[in-house]
């Protein structure tokens, strides 16, 4: 791998999926082999981003589904040009706690939104994809418990019933079947200890390409 290149690196997964954890760990990873890393969220990101993550997760408001998803894409836009584009010219490595693929899983798996409305937008509004994602995969009962059990008020989303959160699992994979070179799948109802090792070793697997 070319490591003068920027890379992008988004991680992904449903409530409770340990994405902090993981990203903490992604992140040593790099800085350990000298890489210059810098880390985002989504939504949010930037001053504007973060304005918009406030009003897409508060309790209590109504956000209907497609604008639901166009604040999602106009925080993604901002990151993107703000922050993502500059980073990785500098030969940078950017990681994210979610990227567009969230938007397939949440908004098209989870609102049923059609996948073909969400890909326009990242094609017009992004332009690119994330060089890997690392997709922590967990059951939604079991992920569920987690979140629930951190002891946080929960977010709008968050609030949601369960069978939303099956739908948002359900397109995650199907993703990931459609692009298994991006998208690696991780078994997150393991042990913390054990979903780091089992990342590392991905990552390792994918920086000898």
């Amino acid at each position: 791998m070319n490591q003068a290149a920027g890379k992008l690196i988004s991680i992904e997964g449903g409530e409770g999926a340990g994405k902090t954890t993981v990203l903490n760990a992604v992140r040593g990873f790099f800085e350990q082999r000298g890489i210059s890393v810098v880390s985002t969220r989504e939504p949010g990101g930037t001053p504007l981003g973060e304005k918009v993550r406030e009003l897409l997760l508060a309790p209590g408001n109504r956000i209907c589904a497609e604008a639901e998803l166009l604040l999602m894409f106009a925080s993604r836009a901002q990151l993107a040009a703000e922050l993502i584009k500059p980073e990785l010219a500098q030969g940078h490595f950017v990681l994210s706690d979610r990227f567009t693929d969230a938007s397939f899983a949440y908004q098209g798996g989870g609102r049923g939104i059609a996948e073909t409305k969400i890909a326009e937008l990242e094609r017009v509004y992004v332009g690119f994809k994330p060089d890997l994602t690392l997709l922590l995969d967990i059951g939604v009962e079991q992920g569920l418990a987690r979140a629930h059990a951190r002891g946080q008020g929960l977010d709008r989303i968050e609030q949601e019933h369960a069978d939303f959160f099956l739908k948002v699992r359900a397109a995650y994979l199907s993703k990931a079947a459609q692009e298994p070179e991006r998208i690696r799948v991780i078994d997150a109802s393991q042990p913390a200890d054990d979903v780091v090792r089992q990342v590392l070793e991905t990552l390792e697997q994918w920086m000898e390409r």
